[in-house]
C-alpha cells in the first residue's frame, strides 16, 4: 500500500498560508506571507531531503499546484528543489483544470479527489515500486484527505511564530483524529521539526 504524506510549515497557532513570499496567498486579506523564510536553516533542507527519500510522487491541489508551477521551473539553476519537482511524476486534485496540464510530468486526477487519492494509496505506482505520495501545502485537499483517514503521516515544521490570521490546516470543525509522535526535534532557528503517525 502506498503511503500518504503530509509535509506542511505550521504557526504556533495552526496557520498554513503563504509560508514562503510575500505574494504567495494573499487570499482573506492575508497580509504576512512568507513568514517561514525568516527560520530556513541548513537543519530545515536537510530534514526536507529526508522526507523525501524514496520514490515519490507530489500530490497537489489546484491552487498549490499552480504556484509551484509558475515558480519553481522558473527558478535559476543549478537548483534541487526545482530540478527534484520537474522530475518527479505531479498528481494534481482539481475540478476546473484540463489536460494537458503545462507542468512536465503533471496529470490530473478523475472525479472526486478523496476516492482518487484512496484507489492510488492502494495501488502501484507502475514502476514497480510503492513510490509515496508526499503532498506540500494544498490545504483543502489535506483537509478532505485527513476527514476520509488517507494521510498516514504529517512532517510538521512548527516556526515560533504567532500569526493571529490566515488559512489553517487543520478545521474548526474537522473530525477528531488520534495521532502517534514518531519523531521530533528542534533547529536551530527554533523550528520543532514534528512527524506524526497514524497509530
Amino acid at each position: 500500500m502506498r503511503k500518504v504524506v503530509v509535509i506542511e510549515h505550521l504557526s504556533l497557532d495552526g496557520v498554513m498560508q503563504a509560508p514562503g513570499r510575500p505574494d504567495e496567498d494573499e487570499r482573506d486579506g492575508f497580509a504576512h506571507g512568507g513568514w517561514a523564510t525568516a527560520r530556513q536553516d541548513p537543519e530545515i533542507v536537510e530534514a526536507m531531503g529526508a522526507f523525501l527519500a524514496g520514490p515519490w510522487s507530489l500530490l497537489l491541489g489546484r491552487r498549490t499546484y499552480e504556484d509551484f508551477a509558475a515558480f519553481w521551473p522558473a527558478q535559476p539553476r543549478p537548483n534541487p528543489f526545482s530540478d527534484a519537482l520537474d522530475a518527479v511524476p505531479k498528481l494534481v486534485a482539481s475540478r476546473t483544470l484540463r489536460e494537458p496540464l503545462g507542468w512536465q510530468g503533471s496529470t490530473l486526477l478523475p472525479g472526486d479527489a478523496a476516492d482518487a487519492v484512496a484507489r492510488l494509496r492502494a495501488g502501484d505506482d507502475g514502476e514497480g515500486g510503492e513510490a509515496t505520495l508526499v503532498v506540500l501545502g494544498s490545504g483543502v485537499l489535506v483537509r478532505s484527505l485527513l476527514a476520509r483517514g488517507l494521510v498516514d503521516a504529517l512532517h510538521l515544521q512548527v516556526h515560533p511564530v504567532v500569526l493571529g490570521a490566515g488559512r489553517r490546516l487543520f478545521a474548526a470543525d474537522g473530525p477528531p483524529a488520534e495521532l502517534r509522535l514518531a519523531a521530533a526535534r528542534s533547529t536551530p532557528s527554533g523550528v520543532l521539526l514534528a512527524t506524526y503517525e497514524r497509530p
